[in-house]
């Protein structure tokens, strides 16, 4: 089939994004599908309907090529594609909006703060400080890829790391500090198909640091790993990342993130995951036997025996 992947555009992640789509590009070549890779730039418009793909695969990290806007001219232009529609990925990239609705299906979140867009670093300060103490993590509202994130395990300058996540201009949220093993777990939704989690993965960096921007992508620097955990705490795990899954509406793929320690933690759920060479979701898929060339294969044919049109999930 002929396949457009959709790479870079305007995101601060756009440099993730490329390295992304090289690789599911090379993948579904290897597959013998017709691949061509397109920036999410202002000439998408164009170049997309120009290339009649069968089916659009978004690689695309960060707004507005995962929240949703992409996903509304792809919809708009009835062309099939890859992932969650417009609403699943504008309430997952939305950490508020996203753990609201986590809350309401009585999954295990962390208290937070809210932060609105263009308010003071210094007063927000105080108010966190009040609300949860200084043992914070300060994340931007609609980021990903850890950009922005400053996390205060002992305390800290609260103003800074305010004025760096408010930069982004999309507000923050400031969780309280949550000490734990960092794992994740990926979701596999093909059409007409049961989900499935798949195997859980734990991440380890070098003592004294962080997942951070320069662990996630550079080779070496992060470890991932199948948990010590016990059986039951395992399909625990897989459950919670199924039911975020189906909470948010989601489709094709996700991955859930998650803080373990005496009690379990819900972070986030990413609706596009990372394709890179050092990415989680793909690690996960060979752990179960499935090598990226089949993953990517199955996920543009699972897009378009769906259609154009995401069915409504509950």
């Amino acid at each position: 089939m002929r396949v457009a992947v959709l790479a870079g555009g305007a995101s601060v992640e756009a440099t993730v994004s490329r390295s992304s789509a090289a690789g599911v590009a090379a993948a579904l070549t290897e597959n013998g599908h017709t691949v061509t890779t397109l920036e999410a730039d202002v000439s998408l418009v164009e170049t997309l309907p120009a290339f009649q793909p069968d089916v659009v695969f978004p690689i695309l990290h960060g707004p507005p090529g995962e929240d949703g806007t992409v996903q509304g001219l792809l919809a708009m232009l009835g062309l099939p594609f890859v992932g969650s529609g417009v609403q699943g990925c504008a309430v997952s990239m939305d950490k508020h909006v996203a753990k609201a609705l986590f809350r309401a299906a009585g999954l295990p979140v962390a208290e937070d703060v809210l932060v609105a867009p263009g308010a003071g670093a210094p007063a927000a300060a105080r108010e966190v400080a009040a609300k949860l103490g200084e043992r914070v993590v300060i994340k931007p509202l609609r980021q990903g890829s850890a950009l922005g994130l400053t996390p205060l395990p002992d305390g800290g300058d609260l103003v800074a790391a305010l004025g760096e996540a408010l930069a982004y201009g999309d507000g923050a949220l400031v969780e309280r500090f949550v000490r734990g093993r960092e794992i994740t777990v990926g979701v596999l939704d093909e059409h007409d198909a049961e989900a499935v989690a798949l195997p859980v993965i734990e991440i380890t960096v070098a003592q004294g640091e962080w997942y951070d921007y320069r662990n996630r992508y550079t080779p070496g620097r992060s470890r991932h790993t199948a948990p010590d955990f016990p059986a039951d705490r395992l399909r625990a795990l897989q459950q919670i990342a199924l039911r975020a899954h189906r909470c948010l509406g989601l489709a094709d793929l996700s991955r859930a993130d998650f803080v373990v320690g005496d009690d379990t933690v819900l972070l986030e759920v990413n609706a596009l995951p990372g394709m890179t060479p050092t990415s989680l979701y793909p690690d996960a898929c060979r752990m179960m036997g499935m090598d990226f060339p089949e993953l990517a294969d199955r996920l543009v044919r699972s897009a378009l025996a769906r259609g154009a049109a995401l069915p409504s999930r509950s």
